[in-house]
């Protein structure tokens, strides 16, 4: 298991000022420290909040760490979440504390944040070529010999431009890398086939400053996916993996990292990555699924593997946004005033699902409420004729693809079912 405390700079956090940078925290709260905020316990409603305020629910946030962490166990992956979807420390932690292998990043300034805060193990899943970034990695691969790091090469010009760059740097240990596999021809990155693959990894043969250590892909992106379109291409990444430990092509690396796995198919990445043989090193099965954490109420509600697989439990969403309604033109019309600023948008808009009394306190279903569209500050509302709906009601929704719900908010209160906050999470996007 990982040390007690895998992450380092947490304290700092807590130290960091309340003021005007963070949306929707009590003005009476200015110049206390976080730490001394969470301390208080207000409550999100009565506490001093204002609106738009986005929270996470702390029972679910508890709930999705513990879920996926068995389920690791389980079916025997190592799991290395995908921190972009939080960008969080405290997140992270929570996640390395309950097993995690390390966290994976896309691009350079994620590692940085990471390695701010001592994380020990990275993938990045995406070719680095920026010669400036790949300086800083060698001078902090030299600067800390436990650090381990893993990422993708996916083209033979990738590869040299990794290898001219670390050549320049000369660092005194090779960088560890993973021919990615295309999911198909209209994939995002990755070798569109084996023959391609094999060409890249020759070339990271003749880098001496690259070691290849494995293969990697991102199943997510085969093209109209189904379960079985899936496991097939799953199939030929571990067949890839096979062929090149056959081939002594892992014969400098301690084990062979087999990696696959976003939130939408890892019921399939877990399926087939049983089915690995023996190889001639231990295979390090890496999961990278990281929407899992707040999950959500639109677009992974309905992929997430555990609807297909429910004898595994079920994943719960933690976010939900409040916003007020500051206007009722018509009997079927209101504006709450959270928009684009605020709500994750890209995949599905908000969801209403409670509203709020602000005066009683009480709470009830949306019932007749509908969503209809995000001006940059306001939330466009549909109102149907049993709708209860006035002005000043808090509405609360749920939101889609916490991929962009993270990043439009720099710190967010951790709330019990009650509403008593008790944490405050920081995000650096």
């Amino acid at each position: 298991m990982p040390a007690e405390n895998p992450v380092a700079g947490l304290a700092q956090l807590d130290r960091e000022t309340v003021d005007h940078r963070f949306k929707a925290l009590p003005p009476d709260a200015e110049g206390l420290t976080v730490g001394e905020l969470a301390a208080q316990r207000r409550n999100l409603f009565t506490g001093g909040f204002t609106t738009p305020v986005l929270a996470l629910s702390a029972e679910s946030l508890e709930h999705n760490l513990a879920l996926l962490e068995t389920y690791a166990e389980r079916h025997g992956l190592a799991f290395a979440p995908h921190g972009k979807t939080s960008m969080s420390p405290q997140l992270f932690a929570r996640q390395l504390e309950r097993g995690a292998w390390g966290i994976t990043a896309a691009v350079p300034h994620q590692v940085r944040v990471y390695r701010a805060h001592a994380i020990q193990r990275v993938f990045l899943a995406n070719e680095l070529v920026d010669p400036v970034a790949l300086r800083w990695l060698a001078a902090e691969l030299d600067r800390d010999p436990e650090f381990r790091f893993v990422c993708y090469v996916d083209s033979v010009r990738g590869v040299e431009l990794m290898d001219e760059a670390l050549s320049a740097a000369a660092p005194s240990r090779p960088l560890d890398v993973v021919v990615e596999l295309g999911a198909g021809d209209t994939a995002r990155t990755g070798a569109r086939g084996e023959a391609d693959c094999t060409a890249v990894a020759d070339a990271v043969a003749a880098a001496p400053t690259l070691r290849l250590v494995g293969v990697a892909g991102y199943e997510g992106e085969v093209p109209d996916a189904t379960s079985e379109r899936v496991r097939d291409w799953l199939r030929r990444l571990v067949a890839l993996a096979a062929s090149y430990d056959k081939d002594g092509r892992f014969a400098d690396t301690d084990e062979i990292v087999v990696s696959a796995g976003g939130s939408a198919w890892f019921d399939a990445v877990a399926d087939v990555f049983a089915e690995i043989p023996e190889l001639s090193r231990p295979v390090l099965k890496l999961l990278r699924s990281g929407a899992y954490v707040s999950h959500d109420d639109g677009h992974y509600k309905h992929l997430t593997p555990f609807n297909r697989v429910p004898e595994e439990g079920a994943l719960e969403p933690a976010f939900r946004l409040w916003a007020q309604v500051v206007s009722r033109p018509t009997p079927h019309q209101a504006f709450a005033n959270a928009g684009k600023r605020d709500a994750a948008y890209d995949l599905d808009l908000p969801e209403a699902q409670v509203v709020r009394d602000p005066r009683t306190g009480a709470v009830r279903p949306a019932t007749g409420i509908t969503v209809t569209g995000l001006s940059d500050q306001h939330a466009w509302i549909r109102t149907d004729d049993e709708a209860e709906l006035d002005v000043g009601d808090w509405v609360g929704m749920g939101l889609s693809h916490p991929c962009t719900s993270f990043d439009k908010w720099q710190l967010i209160p951790v709330a019990e079912a009650d509403g008593t906050v008790t944490d405050y999470v920081r995000t650096f996007f």
